[in-house]
């Protein structure tokens, strides 16, 4: 095993601009580490700011405080004050992520969405088809839905896609926030043997599993976020 990412003194606060400014302590001092071949699992209760520390790892949400020191082609780079660029650098081919939700453009068909991230980095686009097409059948999508857009798609087919665009690549770190969400039983059975596929093959895994049962078979470590968690009576 080696150490992938390493998280020290990370903190965020959000501002509420409809409240007068108002300030709200959401993440004080989270600091946890990384291994490849290892899943930690973000743990604690709803509203902990399990969501919002995986967009801080992502560099979708800014940090306020501390530092996110990831591996990066050789490099050992600080997230938490990377410049714009360089967090795409690292998006494209150190850190994948499965969010909540499948943001896509309309009109696009999910076979194409799942190979774009392949395309992306240069695979062959007849070579990413076919390997979005192994994914989308291990998960259980219809094959008659393929080239159609996931917008007309149900909640639990839609997240196939995501899950299956978030799998196809060979990033080292991988985040997932709630990635069996929406699904029934033997599709979570999928994804759970997909993360284990990706801690053979050396993938450092960050995930948010609010099903018991998912996470207890995933998880290697658990990380309560309620450690991390602000005096909010001082905001």
């Amino acid at each position: 095993m080696s150490l992938l990412l390493s998280v020290s003194g990370l903190s965020k606060t959000f501002t509420m601009h409809l409240r007068g400014g108002l300030a709200l302590p959401v993440i004080s001092g989270a600091s946890f580490e990384l291994m490849s071949g290892r899943c930690a699992v973000l743990g604690g209760p709803s509203g902990a700011g399990k969501s919002s520390i995986l967009k801080m790892l992502y560099g979708n949400y800014a940090a306020d405080g501390g530092s996110i020191r990831v591996r990066h082609d050789g490099e050992d780079i600080d997230l938490a004050t990377a410049s714009p660029r360089k967090v795409i650098e690292v998006r494209q081919r150190t850190i994948g992520y499965v969010s909540q939700f499948l943001r896509v453009v309309p009109r696009i068909g999910a076979l194409d969405i799942v190979a774009e991230p392949l395309v992306d980095r240069g695979v062959e686009r007849s070579a990413a088809t076919e390997r979005a097409a192994v994914l989308l059948a291990r998960l259980n999508l219809p094959e008659r839905l393929w080239r159609l857009p996931p917008a007309t798609f149900s909640g639990g087919e839609q997240q196939r896609v995501n899950v299956a665009r978030g799998f196809i690549t060979d990033h080292p770190i991988l985040l997932l926030d709630e990635p069996t969400a929406s699904l029934d039983a033997a599709n979570r059975a999928v994804v759970v043997d997909m993360i284990d596929e990706k801690k053979r093959a050396g993938t450092a895994v960050l995930g948010i599993f609010h099903d018991a049962e998912v996470r207890a078979a995933v998880a290697d470590t658990i990380i309560d976020v309620a450690g991390f968690a602000p005096d909010r009576r001082a905001a």
